[in-house]
């Protein structure tokens, strides 16, 4: 008989993937002796069993009557009771922490008659109609999908006219007015009472709940993170305690230390008298959870211990959820705790130091990709800009955009390739698209840990909350008497809460202690190298302040298009005949020269790959379309001039179908051989000119898109030539390094025989992609990627992660032939998927010696290359 349901005390923290990250944790503070409600599991399979015939498994239901009866024992109360009254709340729970993605249901089994049987045993008949209200609600809401709108507008009716400001200061008769109206409501949209039966409640509870994992904002939610869709979720069954009791009762969400900028301090907020999803919601601004210790001193300090006693536990830094009851504290959630990149890794090196955790712990807690936040600029505020609104500083960034005031707002503008700030009274879980697309978020209402915050937070954007300042309308919002509309253009400054008219400038990042010491333990740790892909001194430069061991693709094409060099190249490209070529090329020469110098002069005494020129001519030259046009309209004025009809012949002469698989590479250099020599003579005269000036330098020159074998062995014999003739013309020694890129699959397939002619080799993953899969690259993410990706037809963007099957496949044919003519061959890869952490690990677990990637991504590159040889384990 399959087992779907797990109390508490069978369950750990180990079995996330069985009963969720709730459920499991839920099971291990049981465990641990923290003071948790009694409850059960029904495990992520019971979600999977749900789902093939759309209803929860016969045994399943079975086993929860005999689990509710232990929970009966437990607590001494009865389900459907209204002389002793057991309340249940169902709630989801993923194997991965999605907050707010899906349902929650509270005060399960209350009808008509419980109702009465709580007011009657806790003389509270305020806080019992309050509570059976908001299961109407809820029910409505997830299980029916009543719009909540159609309760809401009921509830602000009631507190209008009893001139109410908060749900609190409504008495018990308001509310069992309320009821009769949410009564009303549920029957008018579903055509049905609302339910009396506490047992069909729990199912149907139950059920919405596994209903929920495949909602709207589910799934964009786990697209963004890419969590699997065939995961699933566990539902969590437990007693209810209660928040809402009155002074000496509340609700909170804490975390053991602050996720925005990982300091050691409790950090959190709470509510006096208020239920479960109060604080999250937003709906009523809370408190900080420092003020607890003077509402309720003694709660406070074993809040404190129980924190101490999680991150003990756990060895990392929690978020947890509890719920006072009458000056009794319970725990209901704790979850590894969601935070910024600049937390991470402060938290990760601190715990080092606290001799918690160890470095090889510490470098597999932080996100490679986060570390992406901390490499982008925070506002420059020089200029004295003084802010117009200041909010609570949910997750810091800075962030510019047209202003818009709802998600599909923001997803229209995203899609048009507009930045946006995105702003609302407060977000749901139904605005998760709009967060996606939003550039950064702005609410008038909710705390540090509402929605907004949370979700904002785990995508690195900024979020600024409880800016009650604004007053917001539907297509604009005021502070004071000033107003901005729809589309105009503010600045948030998540760092510190401030809001500011206009798009201010930004300065670059400044990179903490403990990142620096967090890679440093990572350089310490991985066996990849990481290289940097640059082809100026600027990018050169920021490549080597970011830990770039070397340059491992620099395209010298990108010399070639500056504006007062192009004329030169075009020149080269229209001429007639060699001498007029070389004619041309020697202008080339001394600028080439010049680029290569101050590469070598900023990454002294690391190596530099120069990859000789690559892309086809007519991408130097004008377009034939703006050509054809010109040259039409002259004619029609009968004033068309020779040269540009010459251009335009020559333009349709070099002009390709197929130019990516056309003329261009080692291609150009078999046919116009000067190129190539121009090049290495600007590459060698360049070298001893730096070597001269006490800079040392490592050329390798790296020849691109060769397919045979003797199109290096021809090209490696004219780069020799060409640079022995310049050494020796100087009296100079120094090493020739001649490589290639492996771009084709002839080249991977034939990689034992090129590898006569190679001293390394580098894979150009782009243009391997793109002829492995037979995509242009271009065409395919404008035109079919995105849908293919929607369809499953393929798991992830190969242009983006390497494709491991196929691509994958020739990349690992390519080290075996390669290495089989010669042992010790340098492999590496300069495509941008150097700087994926998924493709650093497949090249690790290859045997590539380096990866190569933007300046910017450096980081990235050394976090995920010493997290590869962990969790390969090919440490050294």
């Amino acid at each position: 008989m399959k087992k779907y349901i797990y109390f508490f005390n069978e369950g750990n923290a180990k079995m996330k993937d069985l009963l969720g990250g709730k459920g499991a944790n839920l099971c291990e503070m049981s465990r641990i002796g923290l003071p948790v409600p009694p409850g059960f599991v029904f495990t992520t399979e019971t979600c999977i069993d749900y789902f093939k015939d759309n209803k929860t498994p016969k045994e399943a239901d079975n086993q929860m009557i005999d689990a509710l009866k232990k929970i009966e024992e437990q607590t001494d109360k009865e389900f459907g009771s209204s002389k002793k009254p057991l309340l249940i709340s169902v709630r989801s729970g993923a194997r991965v922490s999605m907050p707010g993605m899906m349902d929650t249901i509270l005060n399960v089994g209350l009808n008509d008659e419980v109702v009465k049987g709580i007011a009657a045993l806790t003389q509270n008949e305020r806080f019992a109609y309050d509570a059976y209200r908001r299961l109407i609600q809820m029910f409505g809401n997830v299980v029916k999908n009543i719009p909540i709108e159609k309760f809401e507008e009921q509830l602000e009716k009631i507190k209008k006219d009893k001139g109410a400001k908060n749900d609190v200061d409504l008495g018990a008769e308001d509310l069992r007015n309320l009821i009769e109206k949410y009564k009303q409501v549920y029957k008018k949209e579903t055509g049905k009472n609302f339910p009396q039966d506490p047992l069909t409640q729990l199912r149907s509870a139950r059920d919405a709940v596994f209903s929920s994992w495949n909602n709207k904002r589910a799934k964009v939610y786990r697209k963004f993170h890419n969590i699997p869709e065939d995961w699933g979720t566990a539902a969590v069954v437990q007693a209810m305690v209660f928040g809402n009791l009155g002074p000496t009762s509340g609700t909170g969400v804490g975390f053991t230390r602050d996720p925005a900028t990982g300091e050691k301090k409790i950090y959190g907020e709470y509510l006096l008298n208020a239920q479960g999803e109060d604080v999250v919601a937003g709906i009523r601004t809370p408190k900080p959870l420092s003020q607890l210790k003077t509402d309720l001193p003694d709660i406070f300090e074993e809040l404190l211990r129980v924190q101490e006693k999680l991150e003990k536990h756990y060895k990392d830094m929690q978020d947890f959820e509890f719920t006072i009851e009458n000056g009794k504290l319970y725990m209901l959630q704790t979850r590894t705790a969601k935070r910024t990149a600049q937390a991470a890794v402060k938290i990760a090196v601190d715990m080092v130091e606290e001799r918690v955790i160890d470095k090889r712990t510490a470098v597999m807690r932080v996100d490679p990709h986060s570390l992406d936040q901390l490499l982008h600029p925070h506002l420059d505020l020089s200029s004295g800009e003084q802010p117009i609104a200041h909010g609570l500083p949910a997750s810091p960034g800075a962030a510019s955009g047209k202003i818009v005031f709802t998600s599909g707002e923001a997803k229209e503008a995203a899609d048009r390739g507009e930045s946006v700030i995105l702003i609302r009274p407060e977000t749901t879980p139904e605005d998760i698209h709009g967060i996606v697309s939003a550039k950064g978020v702005l609410t008038s209402r909710g705390g540090m840990t509402s929605h907004a915050a949370v979700v904002a937070r785990g995508m690195g954007k900024p979020c600024i909350v409880g800016c009650e300042q604004i007053k917001i309308g539907p297509d604009k919002f005021a502070v004071g008497d000033k107003e901005w509309k729809k589309g105009d253009v503010i600045t948030l400054d998540g760092a510190n809460g401030n809001v500011y008219s206009g798009a201010l400038p930004t300065l670059p990042p400044s990179l903490s202690n403990e990142f620096k010491q967090l890679l440093k333990w990572a350089d310490e740790i991985r066996y990849l190298g990481v290289m940097a892909n640059a082809d100026n001194k600027k990018d050169a430069s920021k490549a080597r302040e970011l830990g770039a061991e070397g340059i491992g693709l620099c395209r010298t094409e990108h010399m070639f298009l500056e504006k007062t060099r192009l004329p030169v190249v075009q020149e080269m490209i229209l001429a007639q005949n060699t001498d007029e070529r070389k004619k041309a090329l020697e202008k080339l020469l001394e600028v080439q020269q010049k680029d290569f110098y101050d590469i070598f002069e900023a990454m002294d005494g690391l190596p530099v790959t120069i990859r000789l020129l690559d892309p086809p001519l007519h991408e130097f030259l004008p377009s034939l379309e703006k050509l054809l046009v010109e040259v039409t309209k002259e004619e029609e004025q009968g004033k068309v001039s020779p040269e540009k009809k010459k251009l335009l012949k020559i333009v349709r002469d070099l002009s390709e179908k197929n130019p990516m698989l056309g003329f261009r590479g080692c291609r150009l250099a078999i046919v116009y051989p000067e190129i190539y020599e121009m090049q290495t003579r600007a590459i060698y005269e360049a070298a001893i000119k730096a070597k001269n000036n006490g800079i040392v330098v490592k050329p390798e020159i790296m020849i691109p898109l060769v397919s045979v074998a003797k199109e290096l062995g021809i090209l490696r014999a004219l780069v020799r030539k060409t640079a022995k003739e310049v050494l020796d013309k100087h009296k100079e020694r120094m090493q020739i390094k001649i490589g290639t890129m492996i771009e084709l699959p002839r080249a991977a397939l034939t990689a034992d025989e090129i590898a006569n002619y190679a001293d390394f080799f580098s894979f150009g993953t782009n243009d391997l992609t793109q002829t492995t899969f037979g995509f242009s690259r271009d065409d395919a993410e404008g035109k079919f990627l995105p849908n293919y990706l929607d369809k499953k037809v393929i798991d992830a963007d190969p242009f983006v992660s390497i494709d491991e099957a196929g691509v994958g496949k020739l990349i690992k044919m390519t080290v075996e032939l390669g290495r089989r003519t010669k042992p010790q061959l340098k492999i590496g890869i300069c495509g941008e998927q150097g700087g994926d952490p998924k493709s650093v690990d497949f090249c690790n677990r290859s045997g590539l010696n380096y990866v190569s990637c933007s300046p910017f991504r450096v980081p990235i590159a050394r976090l995920s290359a010493a997290q590869a040889t962990i969790k390969n384990k090919n440490l050294n």
